[in-house]
């Protein structure tokens, strides 16, 4: 773990050191191997986002080709991995091989956890920018970050096909222009909720269904981005298990700032002339008044779960309002039946499903409903 220094510097003045460059830095976080210790890359991660950078957390026990993937999805600007099983001699470079496998060679990896100091040069020779060890400065680990960070250009200088996208999504995001093919895909379908109503979970679980069934499908999963230091955890992802769904979606997560969707459109259609068909959006954590991304998807369900409130909640006006569906989450708690009565009185004949994301219960009924035409 990074010792704690004396050093001046706070959070928002490393945020304008991160706001001179071109972007803000995005971080792939992940654990190889079979360390199953994830409290310090956490502490990492949340010190990061304070830092002004958007953190991607993808989990425990990856491989270097589930970490690969989710790098080059991600358009990350470094991979930072730790593992703690002395296995660095041979999955470092694995990992280093997997990312170019994927498409993006280029991107800067960054090792850290228990390496022996003889084992340093062989990193460094296999291609790691950084070897971290014990008593690393935050402030070391933030300027290795920020030292990865090269400007957006073009999608040009990519071949993979994929990677190609990762990048375009990046660059429209950031509020650039990118020539690339494009095409509403077939079905937009928006899961929006009340934080923790487990709508990552329902859409790792969907996602892992139609792969399953061999449907080409995409995910787009929005967090929050600070109002006060512009950094961002995301970390929709690590519900989902790469190291079996591999390559069969295509995975992004990106952060806002309230219900900013004015890059989705665009990005919507990257999506589409990417070859994806179907695409599941999951909004940031939803309030009462959160109803914007009924106007860019063609069908909305929203996550309930039961303790929501009680009836006259069901009747106020918002986000249950814009549902053209509702799932009952967590349906094997306290409270299911009284939620689905309550929801009954406000449905009008729109369709409720029951679900326990943890379970895949309800999962394959309610895919039906939102990707079948």
């Amino acid at each position: 773990m990074p010792r704690v220094t004396n050093e001046p510097t706070t959070p928002l003045q490393k945020i304008d050191r991160c706001e001179t460059l071109s972007h803000r830095p995005r971080l792939l976080l992940g654990k190889i191997g079979l360390d199953g210790h994830d409290r310090g890359v956490k502490l990492i991660g949340r010190l990061m986002r304070d830092s002004g950078v958007h953190v991607i957390y993808s989990g425990l026990w990856q491989t270097p080709r589930s970490l690969a993937i989710s790098a080059r999805d991600e358009d990350v600007d470094m991979v930072a991995c730790s593992m703690m099983s002395n296995s660095h001699l041979v999955l470092v470079p694995r990992l280093i091989e997997e990312c170019a496998t994927v498409g993006r060679p280029d991107m800067t990896i960054s090792v850290g956890g228990i390496i022996p100091q003889e084992d340093v040069p062989a990193m460094l020779e296999a291609g790691v920018a950084h070897v971290h060890h014990t008593g690393t400065t935050l402030e070391d680990i933030l300027e290795c970050v920020r030292s990865s960070v090269r400007p957006y250009e073009t999608i040009d200088t990519l071949e993979h096909p994929i990677a190609r996208l990762g990048r375009a999504i990046s660059i429209v995001h950031d509020g650039g222009q990118c020539e690339a093919p494009r095409r509403r895909p077939a079905r937009v379908v928006g899961i929006t909720g009340a934080p923790g109503a487990g709508k990552s979970t329902l859409v790792a679980s969907m996602a892992s269904e139609a792969v399953r069934r061999g449907e080409k499908i995409a995910v787009l999963a929005f967090d929050p981005m600070s109002p006060i230091t512009s950094g961002a955890l995301l970390g929709d992802r690590l519900r989902v298990d790469f190291n079996k769904i591999d390559e069969g979606i295509f995975y992004r997560s990106l952060a806002i700032v309230g219900e900013d969707y004015r890059s989705l459109p665009d990005i919507i259609e990257l999506i589409g002339g990417a070859g994806f068909d179907k695409l599941l959006i999951e909004t940031v954590g939803a309030g009462q008044n959160d109803v914007a991304i009924r106007n860019q998807v063609d069908k909305t369900a929203v996550v309930v779960v039961p303790g929501m409130g009680d009836a006259v909640q069901m009747d106020k006006a918002g986000i249950l309002e814009i549902a053209d569906l509702f799932v009952c989450n967590k349906s094997d708690h306290v409270g299911e039946a009284k939620l689905v009565r309550e929801l009954l009185d406000i449905a009008e004949g729109r369709p409720i499903y029951e679900t326990v994301a943890t379970l895949g219960k309800g999962v394959v009924e309610l895919l039906d409903e939102l990707l079948d035409d």
